[in-house]
């Protein structure tokens, strides 16, 4: 099994912050009662409040593909508020490897680790 890490860049469309913040707790809520192995989920905003990056860790490749599962239409609902981007960290699986690609999230495998 390999943690997988995920980055993702969310600039927020205008007037659409309160609606963004509502919708993040709402992710965040789901990842506290639902997920079983999401390590980290953190929120950070830039000093204006204009850009988001979603700093994300799992345990491994089903712990993330669950994550998705259980955001559920969320995500689609976050997605129609802001741009996103951003990228994977680690060695997916098949199944989430292909996931990533379908949506052109590019993915980084290890090269030097302490």
């Amino acid at each position: 099994m390999s943690e997988i890490t995920g980055i993702a860049r969310q600039k927020i469309h205008p007037g659409k912050l309160d609606e963004f913040k509502r919708l993040a707790a709402e992710c965040m809520r789901s990842a506290r009662e639902k997920d079983t192995g999401t390590l980290q989920y953190d929120f950070y905003f830039n000093a204006d409040e204009t850009e988001c990056i979603v700093y994300e860790r799992y345990r491994d490749s089903a712990a993330l593909l669950e994550h998705t599962q259980n955001l559920g239409d969320l995500m689609g609902r976050i997605m129609a508020i802001c741009t996103t981007t951003g990228e994977v960290l680690g060695e997916p699986n098949t199944e989430l490897a292909k996931g990533l690609a379908s949506y052109g999230v590019p993915v980084y495998r290890p090269y030097l680790k302490l």
